[in-house]
């Protein structure tokens, strides 16, 4: 038996367009009519699946994931290359496919188990187990279209896996759920890998990524910009995401990268998002940032619970006597994780400040916290104690990445351990 399970070959598929319909219709039956135009959703890819191998497929939105998955599954025909499968595959592609709304979540299992080719009488033993593992109780004799998205994402997973696929595909499906779902679907993936299963895996997590998968496919633009280690192929999807690659800097040179004392080059960087929320009431201006983590210069990831040195100069337009200095971390989706400034640092600071004057300040950071994607924001104000006025702010101005392989969850990493005591 051949180890390859899966074979990709220079596989394209192209859409056309056309002036009218009535074109598109003429040319249906011979009519040799050109189209007006044309789109490659996905170009010449090439890659193979052994078997028992992990593989993700990581991207951008748009960059042909989607589209390349429907080719390997046979749901669209390729228009250039071939792929081949050795083996049985199960699917999951978008929440509520192939499941009808009237239909109770029995009912459907059994009408979409049938059409992935799983005969009645198997199903119907098959149906305590997936009732069990779906974890939805009641709902499951009741109408699909009452399901949460998390509930579509149980039943779906639940079904795919009630058997041992060959290959299993799996389309981003598992983000919608809890974090203890999530970790009971890992599990049941790595018990069919020891039992031979190909994964491929769709994400936009690099977190799932470093940790269950053996190698990536980086996707850009419809083709595959690499394929081999999972690391180096989630930094060039962050380079993507976040900004332009930036030069490794040697740890001793790492404090050479000054920072502007004049214009504002904040927006220069990588990670710098255009969505901040700047505000304040002037006489103060944040005109640059930097960020450095083991040698490396505005990184757009960094290992969870090495140390970050977070940057940021000021140039004041009116005397004070006294400024503080801010820095704030949230999760990309808003919750407060962390917040700091000079009043309240272990050696507090009120700094007297005249007009033309540039500051730098600087706050480090262990970044214990879980894997994730994280905004950082910075501000200047002047005053003391509770009676502060912001000069100004720029909010979720930074994004950047944690990556951990281990399994903690929630918002940050406490260090906790565990001893046990015999007592009988």
């Amino acid at each position: 038996m051949s180890d390859t399970l899966l074979d990709v070959v220079h596989v394209g598929k192209r859409y056309t367009t056309y002036a009218s319909n009535l074109q598109r219709f003429a040319n249906w039956f011979g009519a040799g009519i050109k189209p007006s135009g044309e789109f490659w959703a996905v170009s010449d890819i090439s890659f193979q699946v052994r078997r028992g191998e992990s593989v993700a497929l990581i991207g951008q939105n748009g960059a042909g994931k989607s589209s390349l998955l429907k080719l390997i599954t046979g749901t669209v025909r390729p228009s250039t290359g071939s792929v081949a499968v050795a083996g049985s595959i199960s699917a999951i592609l978008e929440l509520g496919l192939g499941f009808n709304p009237e239909f109770t979540g029995r009912e459907n299992a059994f009408h979409a188990g049938g059409l992935m080719g799983i005969s009645q009488p198997e199903l119907a033993t098959l149906m305590p187990e997936i009732e069990s593992f779906a974890e939805i109780g009641e709902f499951f004799d009741q109408p699909f279209r009452v399901y949460s998205s998390g509930m579509q994402a149980r039943l779906a997973f639940a079904l795919a896996t009630a058997r041992r696929p060959d290959l299993l595909i799996v389309d981003e499906v598992l983000s919608v759920g809890d974090a203890r779902f999530q970790a009971k679907c890992f599990d049941r993936l790595e018990e069919f890998r020891g039992l031979g299963t190909s994964l491929l895996l769709v994400t936009h997590s690099t977190s799932d990524v470093l940790r269950h998968c053996d190698r990536a496919v980086f996707l850009r633009m419809g083709r595959a910009a690499f394929d081999g280690e999972p690391r180096h192929a989630c930094n060039l999807y962050l380079d993507e995401l976040f900004g332009g690659d930036q030069p490794d800097l040697p740890e001793t040179s790492a404090r050479l990268s000054e920072l502007s004392n004049n214009e504002d080059q904040f927006h220069i960087h990588p990670n710098y998002r255009k969505e901040e929320y700047r505000w304040g009431e002037g006489g103060a201006r944040i005109i640059d940032y930097g960020m450095i983590c083991e040698g490396k210069s505005y990184p757009h990831s960094v290992r969870a619970n090495t140390e970050v040195s977070f940057r940021f100069s000021v140039v004041f337009e009116n005397d004070y006597d006294s400024v503080v200095a801010g820095f704030i971390v949230k999760t990309h989706d808003g919750a407060y994780v962390y917040g700091t400034n000079t009043m309240i640092d272990e050696n507090p600071m009120y700094l007297s400040v005249k007009a033309g004057e540039v500051y730098e300040f600087s706050c480090m950071l262990p970044m214990r916290v879980a894997a994730g994607h994280y905004l950082a924001s910075f501000g200047i104000s002047e005053g003391k104690d509770q009676d502060l006025k912001p000069l100004d702010r720029r909010y979720d101005s930074v994004i950047f990445s944690v990556e951990r392989q281990d399994g903690v969850t929630g918002l940050v990493d406490l260090g906790g351990k565990f001893s046990v005591i015999e007592k009988s």
